[in-house]
């Protein structure tokens, strides 16, 4: 990646915590969570591009389990170029919104055809003129096909960021992905934000966090809240 790509992606948003701080939250979570993978399956760069569509509104496990079907019968890009958009809308349509999706998966094949040699282009900028790519798909494709940095603000990255107190009431996955790049090192973003799904998953769920058992609760401002409250009213 070119210094002029990165510029646009680099640009400085407010940030709570220090970097030492968010290195320190890095690394609890490096050690609680060695394997930083993404949940969607896949074995070539166009299948979690498609993947990744599909996942908007829905889960990782139900979209694993319709692709499956889905690349079995369209097994490259020039055959699900090919298809006709019903018929990907039949098999897409347990992921919801059926019909955009099928719609825009099967304008962006055609696309990767036209313009890329049937490949998925390996910029930023360029990703984001596909249909229904957008900076969450982009950044996905950058940082687990190409290894390049990314920062995938999904809604577990929004939702334990500002908890942590990385960033402060801030919903915005833009506004969100910015910050978080003035203090996460470009290397450790892709990963950081799969552990923060992890994480959120296993422990720090939105209906019953486990708080107790988080890696990080010493560094999470929502936790050190809670306990200082706690101890004002045992007062």
């Amino acid at each position: 990646m070119t210094g002029a790509c990165l510029c646009g992606r680099f640009e400085e948003g407010p940030g709570l915590k220090t970097k030492k701080e968010v290195l320190a939250i890095i690394e609890r979570l490096k050690e609680a969570y060695p394997l930083a993978e993404c949940t969607l399956d896949y074995d070539h760069a166009w299948q979690l591009l498609v993947s990744v569509r599909l996942a908007a509104q829905c889960t990782d496990a139900r979209v694993n389990i319709v692709t499956e079907d889905l690349f079995a019968k369209y097994p490259s890009v020039a055959a699900l170029a090919a298809a006709d958009p019903a018929d990907i809308e039949a098999i897409v349509k347990p992921c919801g919104l059926g019909h955009s999706k099928a719609r825009d998966i099967s304008l962006t094949m055609r696309r990767l055809m036209s313009d890329f040699g049937g490949k998925v282009p390996d910029d930023f900028d360029t990703l984001l003129t596909l249909p229904g790519v957008g900076r969450k798909s982009a950044n996905l494709i950058m940082g687990d096909v190409f290894g390049k940095p990314a920062i995938v603000t999904d809604t577990h990255c929004i939702r334990l960021c500002n908890k942590m107190g990385i960033v402060k009431d801030m919903k915005e996955p833009k506004k969100v992905e910015m910050a978080l790049w003035k203090v996460i090192p470009p290397e450790e973003g892709n990963d950081f934000c799969h552990r923060l799904v992890l994480h959120g998953r296993a422990v720090c769920s939105a209906r019953s966090p486990r708080c107790e058992e988080c890696c990080v609760r010493d560094l999470c401002d929502t936790y050190k809240a809670q306990q200082k409250a706690a101890a004002k009213a045992a007062k």
